[in-house]
């Protein structure tokens, strides 16, 4: 099984006439990287919360956005930084002038920025703390359902450019008898013009066209590129994430493809070539995404 390092996740939970919201969104990306943006007053609960997710993501660039919506009635007792608030109202009026804008909401603009409006660190419920965590926890679970989707699509697109190789490497396999006699006539006509067909040695001629031809046979790389298909579909069924191992098997049917193209001394076999090529292309592409 394999998952897509692209997620969203959303829940929110309702307790005491507030609303607690949790958004979680991810991209691709080598390593673990998370942002977290949580309200103050839970901000002693971020390093619980970035383990839990250091287990269960395992890689990908998330951000996550923890946010608390109080009732008009419940808001907390906030007060205001106007030195702050100063400080991004200058700013923005002078963007606007520069701008030629006139018709903004300037002030309330600069409220919406961050610490501008600053909450009481009032003391934490155990049961505000559960409804958030709960929170935390459904949007996780979310986000884990969506990358489980976008891998099954994944899955799907990975395996039929597998089969457009496979299907490439019949289509060689059927060009493959045509070439031989198309050599022996190209390199027996450049003899004859080269020296005349009188002066031709046609014992040495064999001999060497044997040596020449089994240069160019391919039986080992279409062997090899049969196994490496094989085990590509084969780590797809895991139940571990293979993003990195179904990169290294992508790189070695990339081998075997490119030593038939330089092999091939065929114009349809090579034409062949370059569509197997482009079908591993869109594989490395997609294999970005993948966990």
């Amino acid at each position: 099984m394999i998952k897509s390092m692209t997620g969203y996740g959303l829940a929110t939970n309702d307790f005491a006439r507030a609303k607690y919201i949790v958004e979680i969104k991810s991209l691709n990306s080598k390593f673990l990287e998370i942002s977290i943006k949580i309200p103050k007053a839970f901000s002693d609960k971020e390093f619980l919360l970035r383990n839990e997710c250091s287990k269960q993501i395992e890689r990908g660039k998330v951000n996550i956005s923890i946010s608390v919506e109080y009732a008009e009635t419940t808001l907390r007792t906030s007060t205001i930084n106007k030195t702050l608030l100063k400080h991004y109202y200058d700013q923005l009026k002078t963007s606007a002038e520069d701008l030629g804008d006139t018709g903004s909401n300037l002030l309330q603009m600069a409220l919406n920025f961050p610490e501008v409006v600053q909450y009481s660190a009032d003391d934490i419920t155990d049961d505000e703390w559960k409804t958030l965590y709960k929170t935390f926890e459904e949007a996780l679970s979310d986000f884990q359902n969506f990358r489980q989707d976008e891998g099954t699509v994944l899955k799907q697109d990975l395996v039929l450019r597998i089969n457009n190789i496979l299907d490439g490497m019949k289509q060689v396999s059927e060009q493959e008898p045509n070439r031989i006699p198309a050599i022996r006539e190209r390199l027996d006509n450049f003899l004859k013009d080269a020296v005349g067909k009188e002066n031709v040695d046609y014992n040495r001629f064999e001999q060497e066209l044997i040596y020449f031809i089994d240069k160019l046979d391919i039986t080992e790389e279409k062997i090899r590129l049969k196994s490496h298909c094989d085990y590509f579909i084969k780590a797809l069924k895991d139940k571990d994430a293979n993003g990195k191992k179904l990169g290294f098997i992508s790189q070695e049917i990339g081998r075997e493809i490119n030593t038939m193209g330089s092999k091939a001394n065929d114009a349809k076999m090579q034409q062949i070539v370059v569509g197997m090529k482009e079908e591993l292309e869109k594989i490395k592409e997609q294999l970005l995404n993948v966990l």
